[in-house]
């Protein structure tokens, strides 16, 4: 395991402020904020990004699409899957320890002791930072909701953009999608236009009706705009016409419409941008522990030789079914038997999460995740696979899962996913030297 660096150790140091797991407010963001001189209201063009899933694909892609037409760039997203400075890129380049572990200092500096979050700090960081280096946008992902999210300090955004709602922390949030939509609206402002992904049609209804109340535009997927996947490559489709693009570098069919709603979004608030910029977008965006496959590294090397092993963080039911149709898919083009190595947090429906992958897996085998004392212990989430009807078995790490796969015979290399929480993904990342850069 990693040991302890400087960042850490102000990260446990500021845990101490406000040791309240989560609350939702914007009261002590908002003083801080004031205190530091208001860098939420000094920045360049804002793109707001909330939902349930896709939100990080999706930026991810606005990112690409941005670059690759010659654009500098800002990103503020989470969480993080191995460093804290994954969460606040400047101008292309994630943080580095230095500048992040100044700022961090500076914010608690004027803080003087009140209570923050560490959320809240990280954000007050992440948006002084981006105030004092240039750039041509901004692109902030919510961290949890949005109305009463940290990121909601953003008062005049250049666009919101809401993903795919679906139930998720719903002791937070709301047990049901149009509750949880409420939540989502939140972001959405006076003068900035709302691009909207694919919806249930309860989240659509309770976007719709704040955004007219708000007297806002709003683009709407397979309404406003559409995409579809047409002779091996992808046709997008708007207002101003069709755009013919190759399939995103990022796998799976839920990435299409991540894509599209990306497209969307810059289509709206920059109509200027070349045409090759979304091609070279698609193809060169990047987001770790989605759909990622590992090649090689120390736990590649334990697995069987030949071996598909495939990282996810999906941990709720919208991740799971997306999840499952990928591995449908990689198995009608190339058929293998699949393993699912899952581990969990406690606060997730595992139930509903596993229940997609029935009848698609082989084995499940259970794992801890590690440092995590929220999550399910391997035996729990073995237990859950089983009612899903699955075949489950326990194993005390990754490592430990892909050693007794090696040790068994297999007609043909199996395809391994490693799924169940972005925890799980990032701690192996790092055990297998992956982390993002």
């Amino acid at each position: 395991m990693r040991t302890l660096n400087e960042t850490d150790e102000i990260m446990r140091r500021l845990s101490g402020l406000h040791p309240r797991l989560l609350d939702l407010s914007l009261g002590r963001i908002e003083r801080l904020l004031k205190e530091l001189g208001s860098p939420q209201e000094r920045l360049p063009p804002v793109i707001h990004v909330a939902g349930t899933n896709g939100k990080g694909s999706t930026v991810a892609f606005l990112r690409a699409i941005l670059e690759a037409a010659g654009k500098r760039v800002h990103v503020d997203t989470s969480p993080h899957l191995v460093r804290f400075n994954e969460r606040i890129r400047l101008a292309g380049r994630l943080v580095d320890d230095e500048t992040l572990n100044a700022t961090l200092d500076e914010c608690e500096r004027v803080n003087g002791g009140q209570s923050i979050s560490i959320w809240e700090i990280l954000t007050a960081s992440a948006f002084l930072l981006f105030s004092r280096v240039p750039a041509d946008y901004v692109l902030v992902e919510v961290g949890l909701g949005g109305r009463f999210d940290a990121t909601n300090v953003i008062s005049r955004p250049l666009a919101t953009v809401i993903t795919p709602i679906s139930i998720d922390h719903p002791e937070f949030l709301g047990a049901t999608v149009d509750k949880i939509a409420f939540e989502k609206a939140g972001i959405l402002k006076p003068g900035a236009p709302v691009i909207v992904a694919e919806q249930l049609e309860p989240a659509l209804e309770v976007i719709e009706k704040r955004a007219l109340q708000l007297g806002i535009p709003r683009r709407v997927a397979d309404r406003d705009f559409f995409m579809r996947a047409e002779n091996g490559r992808l046709v997008y489709e708007d207002e101003h016409g069709l755009l013919d693009l190759p399939k995103p570098r990022l796998v799976g069919r839920h990435q299409y419409g991540n894509a599209a709603t990306a497209i969307a979004t810059l289509r709206t608030v920059a109509p200027d941008l070349p045409a090759f910029a979304f091609e070279r977008g698609l193809l060169e965006a990047q987001w770790p522990a989605r759909l990622q496959r590992l090649r090689s590294g120390p736990l590649v090397d334990r697995a069987p030789a030949g071996a598909e092993i495939w990282l996810d963080g999906a941990h709720n039911e919208a991740g799971g079914r997306v999840v499952a149709e990928a591995m449908a898919d990689f198995e009608e083009a190339a058929s293998r038997p699949l393993v699912l190595i899952c581990g969990t947090l406690s606060t997730k429906d595992t139930g509903a999460f596993l229940a997609h992958f029935t009848g698609l897996v082989r084995e499940t085998i259970a794992v801890p995740i590690p440092g995590e004392h929220v999550a399910r212990t391997a035996a729990e989430v073995a237990e859950f696979a089983r009612r899903a009807g699955l075949a489950a078995s326990v194993a005390g790490s990754v490592g430990d899962a892909l050693d007794q796969l090696a040790a068994a015979n297999w007609p043909k290399p199996p395809r391994i996913l490693i799924a169940g929480s972005l925890y799980l993904a990032g701690a192996m990342l790092e055990a297998n030297g992956n982390a993002p850069t």
